[in-house]
């Protein structure tokens, strides 16, 4: 395959903060490059680059060098506009915490993304997909704080992939689960990416998950190297 396959390309991509007068290096010349369908994770402990990685793909934050292509189009290029557009439409994101609105259903927590990116048109059937997909067609109408934990995160899952995004960004989606909730939401994440073949890139701090991903990597102060 080539170059041109790839849905998120990033060459040689460096990252710095400033901490009390000090450099502090948040990514290290860091390259990588996946396809549709891909499922990636990048482990690594807290600090070690996974959130800021991920971040910078999905536009949230600006490399300080290198380059990163979301289907061969440079986000650096594009605009405040342009990069709010490619979060609505053709990045997801899915957090540790969930990040539900507590006063939105289900359904409308769902809808939301759909409305944002301009999507809502034959929204509805798209809805009920999803929750049926996750397993949840009868909480439609149930608020987050009446779900498990579990719930909220496929709920979440649900919403990232409501407006049929190129790529999923995973951080730490299973680390306020228990292990049974865990394992569940990383088999619906990994049929998510071959049913609907969406890019996904997971960031944990779990060796134990590493061996889910068909790309693997591991980051450490910031660099990547790579395990399969």
């Amino acid at each position: 395959m080539s170059s041109s396959d790839n849905i998120i390309s990033l060459k040689n991509v460096c990252k710095y903060y400033s901490a009390g007068g000090q450099k502090i290096i948040g990514l290290d010349d860091v390259s990588l490059d996946l396809k549709a369908g891909d499922f990636a994770v990048l482990m690594g402990p807290s600090g070690g680059g996974k959130t800021t990685l991920l971040n910078c793909i999905g536009g949230l934050d600006q490399p300080d060098q290198g380059e990163i292509l979301i289907r061969g189009r440079s986000v650096a290029g594009m605009n405040d506009r342009e990069r709010t557009q490619l979060r609505r439409t053709e990045i997801g994101f899915i957090f540790q915490f969930f990040n539900l609105l507590p006063t939105l259903t289900v359904w409308e927590n769902i809808e939301l993304p759909l409305l944002l990116a301009n999507k809502a048109e034959g929204g509805q059937e798209r809805i009920r997909e999803l929750l049926d997909y996750v397993g949840l067609l009868d909480r439609a109408k149930s608020f987050p704080a009446e779900l498990s934990g579990g719930q909220m995160q496929r709920v979440a899952i649900a919403r990232a992939l409501a407006p049929k995004p190129l790529a999923l960004l995973a951080d730490e989606p299973t680390g306020n689960l228990d292990s049974e909730n865990g394992e569940r939401i990383l088999d619906l994440m990994k049929h998510a990416s071959a049913d609907f073949g969406a890019t996904v890139i997971l960031a944990t701090h779990n060796p134990q998950i590493l061996e889910h991903g068909n790309r693997r990597w591991e980051i450490r102060d910031g660099r990547l190297s790579s395990t399969s």
